[in-house]
């Protein structure tokens, strides 16, 4: 069975996320390791001890659901917003609670409301360039 997990990519503020998205979604650490923890054959260039502190693979488990993150060195990052992700919450007070914790820095392209579908969503691109649906899958809590 195959399984489809979100690897996030960053140039050296990995750490940052990590700890903002833990603190946002209640997240809970799969585990963390530096480029100073891994086998220095996995990769071909020389590290500078800034470099061997940032985060070489990390997981986080938002409820059942893993992310990857990283910081890797090797590409020159793009804001894209064509592919999101989106988080459901049981309640809009989980919404408006994770919202308040990420929406510093961040770009709002669909204001806190309710909708058809839901009682409360946002919609917006984080100061680190994701692209963030919060909701909830109903329309009374």
């Amino acid at each position: 069975m195959a399984i489809i997990t979100p690897n996030f990519n960053f140039a050296g503020r990995c750490e940052e996320a990590f700890v903002l998205y833990q603190k946002a979604f209640d997240a809970k650490v799969g585990c963390l390791l530096r480029y100073s923890d891994a086998n220095k054959s996995d990769w071909d260039k020389k590290l500078t001890p800034e470099q061997e502190n940032y985060i070489y693979h990390a997981e986080l488990f938002i409820g059942d659901q893993r992310i990857m993150m990283c910081d890797n060195m090797d590409v020159n990052f793009v804001k894209s917003t064509a592919l999101s992700l989106t988080v459901t919450f049981d309640t809009k007070d989980e919404v408006k609670q994770a919202y308040e914790v990420l929406q510093e820095g961040s770009e709002t392209i669909y204001q806190m409301q309710s909708t058809t579908y839901s009682s409360c969503m946002v919609v917006f691109i984080d100061k680190f360039g994701f692209r963030w649906g919060l909701m909830t899958e109903q329309t009374d809590r």
